[in-house]
């Protein structure tokens, strides 16, 4: 097969417009990461802030015969996959893969992530986006997985400076959360941020 042809073939096979019912188990593997829209005053001023559709992302295990989503909410939780999808605007959600995958993700290095992951439940959401580990919130979480146990780095980090702080959204929920004490310098990993990883091709997506 040439290479013009493989690359057709895996445009064609890698992105499948799946209705959330319509998803398989062969379809998903351990370590894919799901995107979705939020409801939340949070998710709102995430968009704002970000100018992106993405607030809210987790990690698909498997537990049992079920792919389930890990995820930092209030508090780490295992979540049912329909379940998290359910959760977003209009069932749209956007599943990853890191694109050296069978490489990297060995099933010791799987193990190792899961076994974490679960060391984490019950762990607070982090509302004040700190990167200490006492707290956590949804993409912390995931970047801190991967890079942990694989040395990959889902997206760039930035601070809290670096996003659009103009939307009265925004300011509304940072003077609520921050009082006068904003921290500008926090290193901060936003969906969006992820999303655009250069590490990650696009499998499955829905509206």
């Amino acid at each position: 097969m040439n290479k013009t042809l493989l690359l057709i073939v895996i445009l064609f096979t890698s992105f499948w417009n799946l209705k959330p019912e319509q998803i398989k188990s062969s379809d998903l593997m351990e370590g894919d990461i799901i995107f979705h829209e939020s409801n939340s005053e949070q998710a709102k001023a995430i968009k704002a802030a970000t100018k992106s559709r993405y607030t809210h992302v987790g990690i698909i295990f498997k537990y049992g015969n079920d792919y389930k989503v890990l995820e930092a909410v209030e508090p780490v939780r295992i979540t049912p996959l329909s379940s998290f999808i359910k959760r977003g605007q209009k069932n749209h959600y956007v599943i990853k893969r890191l694109k050296d995958r069978e490489k990297v993700l060995t099933n010791n290095k799987i193990q190792e992530m899961k076994q974490y992951g679960e060391s984490l439940l019950g762990r607070h959401y982090d509302i004040y986006f700190g990167w200490q580990d006492d707290r956590i919130y949804c993409t912390e979480l995931i970047w801190k997985l991967y890079d942990k146990f694989t040395g990959k780095e889902l997206g760039e980090l930035k601070t809290l400076k670096d996003f659009d702080l103009s939307s009265i959204k925004v300011q509304y929920l940072m003077k609520k959360r921050y009082g006068n004490n904003i921290p500008y310098s926090e290193p901060v990993i936003s969906p969006v941020d992820m999303f655009n990883s250069s590490e990650l091709i696009t499998i499955i997506s829905y509206n």
